[in-house]
């Protein structure tokens, strides 16, 4: 089978694009060239690279036609953020390919209602990255159910694994809230701690691509979410990092706005998407659909990335 990954050495293609060759998939993976898998694996000798600049050919409406002129079967596309992009790949493969996989977020639901929750749960996203993430999957969908477009959507979680700063406990990504953690200091977290995050290790995200690859009569024209089993709440994922580091937490807590304004203003808006987003979304589906499991629970996956900091030396200890 012949596979075209878009974005395919960021995050989810480290893990997806070896799986692929492993299973025999004739992989050809576009991106700018500017980033390397972020662990090395003989596998990649096998994939075939085509550097593109896809926002410069979006723009110049020739993204589409490079890669239906790649002939694939399955074309995976980790890195669409508009709705026009994703029209003119899709209008470009439309009765060329046998499955369109397209990697979501779990940011399309806006803020938990119900928990866990689902995928056809009530949506109010906010913000353009949810919003224009919502807005692909309407468009993607309605291809699927009015036209036989043979797509699926993937909405990771957090994502995380060794080479990148998971999301931390104060839901930002200052390292400095680890190595306080680990020595034993003073944390302050949002409100009473009790927001969740939800933390997916990377293989686990390629993971529910393959399955649905795999189940693909069952896939096309759904959506899956691809998180751990559990979500985590922020003061318990802070006592889980320092139990780890062999150290007693020492939290705080404050309301999210006095918090935010002790924070750098990148730092506190991340707290401030992650506190309002709460997500803890379901993986009953694709346990259903696609007979898939999540390996990893939340802080497994994020400690799969901590560790590695550690390890680097991104973390003082």
């Amino acid at each position: 089978m012949r596979t075209v990954v878009i974005g395919g050495t960021g995050h989810i293609g480290t893990y997806l694009v070896p799986r692929l060759i492993r299973l025999g998939h004739d992989v050809t993976v576009l991106s700018r060239g500017e980033r390397t898998p972020y662990h090395s694996d003989g596998t990649w000798k096998d994939v075939e690279f085509v550097q593109v600049d896809r926002a410069a050919e979006d723009a110049a409406g020739t993204f589409g036609r490079r890669v239906a002129d790649l002939n694939p079967d399955v074309v995976i596309d980790l890195i669409c953020f508009t709705e026009d992009s994703a029209r003119q790949l899709t209008e470009a493969v439309e009765g060329k390919i046998q499955h369109l996989l397209h990697c979501g977020t779990i940011w399309v639901h806006g803020p938990s209602v119900s928990v866990p929750t689902r995928e056809d749960a009530p949506r109010k996203p906010f913000g353009d990255y949810g919003k224009q993430k919502a807005a692909i999957e309407a468009y993607l969908l309605t291809k699927a159910r009015r036209d036989g477009f043979p797509v699926t959507i993937v909405h990771p979680g957090h994502i995380c694994g060794p080479g990148w700063t998971p999301v931390n406990p104060a839901g930002n990504f200052d390292l400095g809230v680890y190595e306080k953690l680990a020595k034993g200091a003073d944390v302050l977290l949002p409100n009473l701690g009790l927001e969740t995050l939800n933390p997916v290790h990377a293989d686990d995200v390629a993971g529910v691509f393959l399955a649905a690859i795999a189940s693909r009569s069952t896939a096309i024209g759904e959506s899956f979410h691809a998180v751990a089993s559990d979500a985590i709440t922020l003061r318990g994922y802070a006592h889980a990092v320092a139990d780890w580091f062999g150290r007693q937490s020492r939290l705080g807590f404050l309301p999210i706005g006095q918090l935010q304004e002790r924070l750098s203003k990148q730092d506190a808006a991340a707290t401030w998407d992650h506190v309002e987003h709460s997500p803890h979304c379901s993986m009953e589906k694709a346990a259903r659909l696609l007979d898939f499991r999540p390996r990893y629970s939340a802080f497994e996956a994020a400690l799969s990335g901590i560790s590695w900091l550690v390890d680097n030396g991104k973390i003082a200890t």
